[in-house]
């Protein structure tokens, strides 16, 4: 399988996003709820309307999610939202987890969700239970399993963030060879999501990863004593949300750019655990996430929610934030899952060596 751009994807990450239709509906109140059907497909299948949906989470009292910490795509607001809209409470498990650690550590754990890189929801989907959310047309085939076992909530661009009164704007992953560049990765590319994705979109040519060019030129920098943390850098190559929320919320004059020529996008996707312990709250939080308001406030944290597309065209999308997302080059690329093993494979063998 090639890199793939998509006329799709392109919508979604390389606009705002757009409108889709509101997840509320109209349903009688119902007194005595069914017995939970932990493997329904659809809420119409297994809770009948939301009104049902709401009254057995309410019943539950709690949902456990992991890996999603408050400063990610404005997750801190959206879990205080939902604890304030359905009085429901939030156990939130090791916000600093890997996509993998979520999911090795669910049997102890026992989050009722996850939200997973795509590569890992796709080896670990014989582990969650499927459900489409109302929202489900709106999302593109390819960002969703076909069974509802994992589908996108958002996705971004690797993007590079810098100061501007100490450097000049980067045009591409290679003007970071230049003087004067301190630049930083968003954590190891051995264990970060973030930080692989910044070595993969420096070693993009032509639309295609090559991952030894991404490692040279990180240990050009390195040899160069101009690879160092976060803290000492005025270049950091992180997801685009990441740099934006900088940009946003300090004064530094924190700038980000999306090069042309390295335009890699990816989507981070959602799945409820097969032995969720709280499975109406499991499924009410799939909702208000897929919902127009879940999905304004993933914007809200700089994220492009994967109903976007949708939701512009029926007027739901929040366009005063949509403009402040940081404006993308083209339609990103996406790497496919054999490319993204290969080039982990890649990196286990050679980062240490060549990067360390």
């Amino acid at each position: 399988m090639t890199v793939r751009t998509c006329a799709a994807a392109a919508a979604i990450l390389a606009s705002a996003g757009c409108g889709a239709s509101s997840t509320d509906s109209t349903a009688t109140e119902a007194k005595n709820l069914p017995p939970v059907n932990v493997q329904a497909a659809s809420l119409k299948s297994g809770f009948g309307t939301m009104d049902r949906l709401v009254e057995a989470a309410k019943k539950e009292g709690q949902l456990n999610v992991i890996a999603l910490p408050r400063d990610w795509v404005n997750y801190g607001e959206i879990i205080d939202t939902f604890v304030d809209k359905y009085d429901i409470k939030v156990n939130e498990l090791e916000p600093n987890a890997s996509s993998r650690r979520e999911l090795d550590a669910a049997p102890q754990l026992k989050p009722d969700v996850f939200d997973l890189t795509m590569d890992v929801a796709v080896s670990g989907a014989d582990r969650f239970a499927p459900y489409k959310v109302q929202g489900w047309q709106d999302l593109p085939d390819h960002v969703k399993d076909p069974s509802g076992s994992w589908y996108a909530a958002y996705g971004g661009y690797m993007s590079i963030g810098y100061d501007p009164r100490a450097v000049k704007a980067p045009v591409s992953f290679n003007d970071l060879l230049q003087p004067n560049y301190r630049v930083a990765l968003d954590g190891d590319p051995l264990r970060s999501a973030s930080a692989f994705g910044g070595v993969m979109a420096a070693s993009m040519r032509a639309g295609v990863p090559q991952p030894e060019q991404g490692v040279a030129l990180f240990a050009k920098l390195k040899q160069a004593g101009r690879l160092t943390d976060p803290a000492k850098a005025n270049v950091v190559v992180a997801w685009d949300h990441l740099n934006a929320a900088r940009s946003a919320h300090h004064s530094d004059g924190w700038q980000v750019t999306i090069p042309r020529d390295a335009a890699l996008g990816a989507y981070h996707v959602q799945a409820i655990n097969k032995a969720a312990p709280h499975p109406a709250a499991a499924r009410l939080w799939q909702e208000f996430l897929f919902s127009d308001e879940g999905q304004n406030l993933l914007q809200k944290g700089f994220a492009r929610p994967a109903r976007g597309e949708a939701m512009l065209m029926k007027g739901t999308l929040d366009r005063e934030q949509a403009a402040k997302l940081p404006k993308a080059p083209g339609p990103p690329v996406l790497m496919t899952i054999p490319q993204t093993d290969a080039a982990k494979a890649y990196l286990k063998r050679e980062w240490g060596k060549s990067v360390g």
